[in-house]
């Protein structure tokens, strides 16, 4: 199955909906369902996501038994999200009910048709397992539901607080040849080219193009904490600010890398420009246990080309290190070793103690980055790319 055609050597500059069906393998009806905007499919996609932020990656009949077992440690498990497109009901309202018979049978009779819709629409198997078209599934609603976000503001286009070039800065004049991009065209240059020559058309041979100057390379990579205390809506919209930021830098000619960290590493990606990697990799997180943020700054250093190119790592997590004997002095002992091969490192708290923040403090002291608080997550993907554009 083909989603984003990942032998292109550049990305295209825009990924909208029509073109994400056309790369979609036309055999998927479910997958094109979701692009068409279909409710039952966003709604299954919706649910798989859930499950998945909440770290659990199947579905079986006893879910409903746990429900109505013990309801108080059953929400913990599954988080109100996924509950209530599991169920159909809010928690109030199943707290409210869940002692009367005809609702648990009501409850059981959701949850069964649900989780049989999900296997109708092969999007998990026969076991109740996530499979890969699940995944994916997940995945392409989490990046339609971003881009429907950011691009009517304008957040997605070019740098709003800086005048920087999608291709570079503007440098000196040269004469247009076949394969130069129309946008690079001097307009003013090549009106007084054709004036000089006494034409009263453009012809090909006046026009003049800006030679641009790279901006350089960046090659960034965007380390997610998974630990416990990240599940629920809150891993969830950590994904989408690393979708925004794997979009952006894609589309303009730069590397994304990903690890995703708890007590060990979960998953890796080099940095790379291979959107479909990065988005998979992204929505398939899931969260568990402790926190090690050593053992991920000193992953990052393994993971960067160590070229002459600017390498950027980003922390984002929402508590302390929590593994090793002196976590907080593994830490910045990473921080230095990765400064020292010319890492720069920023920090993005969610919500963190002031024990935290000083912390926090002293990473992007020695790490030369910049360090954010994050109070309201709903605009965690416009500090992420905050981040990004100031390596521009």
């Amino acid at each position: 199955m083909i989603f984003f055609d990942t032998e292109q050597k550049k990305p295209t500059e825009s990924l909208e909906t029509e073109e994400l069906k056309g790369r979609l393998s036309k055999g998927n009806q479910i997958l094109n369902s979701l692009l068409e905007e279909k409710e039952d499919v966003i709604t299954s996609a919706r649910l798989i996501g859930s499950a998945q932020n909440q770290g659990i990656s199947s579905f079986s009949a006893n879910i409903s038994e746990q429900l109505i077992k013990n309801f108080s440690i059953a929400k913990n498990i599954y988080g109100k999200t996924l509950i209530r497109e599991l169920t159909g009901y809010t928690i109030p309202d199943i707290e409210k009910n869940i002692k009367i018979p005809e609702f648990q049978k009501l409850l059981s009779s959701n949850i069964k048709n649900k989780i049989d819709e999900l296997k109708e629409q092969s999007v998990i198997s026969n076991e109740g397992d996530i499979n890969e078209t699940g995944k994916l599934l997940s995945a392409i609603l989490l990046f339609k539901e971003e881009l429907d976000k950011l691009i009517p503001q304008g957040l997605l286009g070019e740098n709003i607080n800086k005048e920087v070039f999608f291709y570079g800065d503007k440098d000196e004049i040269k004469d247009y040849k076949k394969g130069e991009r129309y946008r690079n065209i001097a307009i003013k240059s090549s009106a007084k080219t054709a004036i000089r020559r006494g034409h009263k058309n453009f012809l090909v041979e006046d026009l003049k193009v800006f030679q641009r100057k790279s901006k350089g390379s960046i090659y960034i990579i965007y380390a997610l904490d998974a630990s416990a205390s990240m599940r629920g809506d809150k891993i969830g919209l950590c994904k989408k600010a690393g979708i925004a930021l794997a979009y952006k830098a894609i589309t303009s000619n730069d590397k994304v890398g990903l690890i995703v960290f708890s007590s060990d590493i979960k998953n890796t990606v080099e940095p790379t420009n291979n959107f479909q990697r990065l988005l998979l990799g992204i929505s398939s997180i899931k969260a568990s246990k402790e926190t090690n943020l050593p053992l991920t700054i000193n992953k990052a250093v393994e993971l960067f080309p160590g070229q002459n190119v600017t390498n950027h790592l980003i922390l984002l997590t929402d508590a302390m290190p929590t593994v090793g004997i002196m976590p907080e002095k593994e830490t910045l002992s990473a921080v230095s070793n990765a400064r020292s091969k010319g890492i720069t490192i920023s920090v993005i708290g969610i919500l963190l103690n002031e024990k935290a923040k000083r912390l926090g403090e002293e990473i992007v002291k020695i790490g030369e980055g910049r360090f954010y608080i994050v109070k309201e997550l709903e605009n965690l993907d416009l500090v992420v790319l905050e981040d990004y554009y100031s390596l521009l």
